[in-house]
């Protein structure tokens, strides 16, 4: 990303050079809410499977949270002196990352994805708060806001991908793909192990011999006088 043109005022208690220094780092962050805004919707439109209405309702809050992120991280940037860019192309341009890669796939492995879409926007977020705190605790503050945002969503994007024990099915992805194929619920059960068919005690298998052989006596017996009596 192209460092930010020096701005000719900024807000009161900073120099021009640290509200430039800012303004740089949430420009990067208003391309990354952005971006995971239309990621949002992007899953929202492609989810299918069992689970496609809890998640496609679930992420819509979360669309509208972080396009109202966004809108604070620009606003900061003009109130810093700067001009924020929110055309796709600037995006693009400027990013420091790569389309989202899922298209049309079940809503648990679409969440495996996402959680690594999370992990990447929050550890940046975090690296900014540290580089702001050090310059403007206002931005710095309003970044950690987001972060309360975001680490909330993201639970509950783990919570589809956790077990009872506590582990995620994404664990050790570094991928979307890999994440989105670790979450998959057919991943899930192929890796179930088939229940063994307990066998009888030798003592039980005789006594159900002995009854069964017992019960087909009967019904010869009842078989034979029905015929008898039939004739």
């Amino acid at each position: 990303m192209s460092p930010a043109r020096t701005p000719r005022y900024t807000v009161p208690g900073l120099g021009v050079d640290e509200g430039r220094q800012v303004i740089d780092l949430l420009t990067l962050r208003l391309h990354a809410l952005n971006d995971l805004a239309l990621t949002l919707k992007h899953i929202h439109w492609n989810v299918v499977g069992p689970h496609f209405i809890a998640v496609h309702e679930m992420l819509d809050p979360q669309t509208a949270a972080v396009r109202d992120m966004a809108d604070a991280a620009a606003e900061r940037i003009s109130a810093l002196g700067g001009e924020p860019q929110g055309t796709p192309g600037a995006l693009v341009k400027e990013r420091t990352w790569d389309d989202y890669s899922v298209g049309r796939a079940d809503a648990i492995a679409h969440l495996g994805a996402l959680d690594l879409v999370y992990t990447g926007i929050i550890e940046d977020h975090r690296a900014a708060v540290e580089k702001a705190g050090r310059i403007d605790p206002v931005t710095e503050d309003l970044l950690i806001e987001h972060l309360r945002g975001l680490e909330q969503f993201q639970w509950f994007v783990r919570a589809h991908l956790e077990s009872s024990s506590g582990r995620l099915s994404t664990a050790g992805a570094d991928t979307e793909e890999a994440a989105a194929a670790a979450a998959s619920p057919k991943r899930a059960a192929a890796g179930r192990t088939p229940a063994k068919k307990t066998a009888l005690p030798a003592p039980a298998r005789k006594t159900t011999a002995k009854k069964m052989a017992a019960k087909k006596t009967t019904a010869t017996k009842k078989a034979t006088t029905s015929r008898r009596t039939t004739r």
